[in-house]
């Protein structure tokens, strides 16, 4: 190659790398500005919360039910314990059955069969939490004849599914293959394979998904409109009507009292700040496995 030449491509590759390099920048402050985009709105969200909602959280706010409509004062105390209890029953629901859903798919599901229940579980995902509710209503209210706070945790469980099944088989994939033939090498048959080595590595995974579903089904208040109605009052049986969170701040964010208005941002601080403490505790409690397995 003569000194010309050499030259020559030289200048050119210089060009290509700063071209490059001008790119690179681009996408990077590209996709900067897109993660800015979308924090915003969450730090405006949790601004707001914290600024309305902490003028309205004291100890009575706890402990008490609520006052008569236009009697100031009061607590939400049965919507509290109300959500704890409907959520709760939720989940032992609907996890069990997701989570099985979940390994079918991974394990069991490259086939039609397969393909027919992923899709069912895709039009689920797609389904509004309020048809939901009708669908309970129609299914279980009507014919109790009354509403009840387990016809509300089945609606919650149906949103549920779809969302912790998904992730569960997406888990159960990303394990490494090598892992379930060592163990069909050393004679486990399929099953034991998958509940004492598969499902214990894809555990931090599953989770995860089923940290997403419950902060999905915690804030739901459409579907319990039609099938736990909601009561003024305390109480833990779940044959009866109950009270819960989301459905107490409808009602109080859309009520014509100021005092209303501030509860009902103190109950969605509240309602942020519990999803919170158990996203923090499991986090805590699964962190070193998370760690260890990556």
């Amino acid at each position: 190659m003569t000194g010309q030449e050499r030259s020559t491509f030289l200048g050119r590759t210089e060009g290509l790398y700063r071209r490059r390099k001008a790119f690179d920048r681009v996408m990077t402050g590209a996709m900067a500005l897109a993660v800015v985009l979308a924090v915003i709105p969450l730090a405006l969200i949790l601004f707001y919360l914290l600024r309305n909602g902490i003028p309205g959280l004291s100890w009575d706010f706890f402990t008490q039910d609520p006052n008569r409509p236009g009697k100031p004062g009061g607590g939400v105390r049965n919507a509290i314990v109300g959500s704890g209890i409907i959520v709760g029953m939720a989940l032992v629901i609907g996890v069990p059955v997701a989570i099985a859903c979940g390994v079918f798919l991974s394990e069991y599901g490259q086939n039609r069969m397969g393909a027919f229940v992923r899709f069912l579980i895709e039009v689920m995902a797609g389904i509004p939490s309020i048809t939901v509710g009708l669908f309970i209503y129609g299914l279980v209210v009507a014919n109790q004849g009354h509403f009840s706070a387990f016809a509300g945790s089945l609606a919650l469980a149906i949103l549920l599914v779809p969302i912790v099944a998904r992730i569960t088989e997406e888990m159960l994939l990303l394990v490494p293959r090598s892992l379930r033939e060592a163990s069909y090498a050393l004679g486990a048959p399929r099953w034991r394979t998958v509940l004492r080595i598969v499902m214990p590595t894809a555990l931090p995974g599953i989770i995860t998904g089923v940290m997403l579903g419950l902060s999905r089904i915690a804030g739901e208040a459409a579907p319990l409109l039609f099938t736990a109605l909601g009561n003024q009052f305390y109480t833990t049986d779940i044959t009866q009507p109950m009270d819960s969170l989301p459905r107490r701040i409808y009602v109080y964010a859309t009520g014509p009292y100021d005092y209303w208005h501030e509860q009902a941002w103190a109950m969605s601080l509240v309602l942020v700040g519990i999803i919170l403490v158990i996203s923090l505790a499991v986090r805590a409690l699964f962190g070193s496995r998370v760690t260890v397995r990556q």
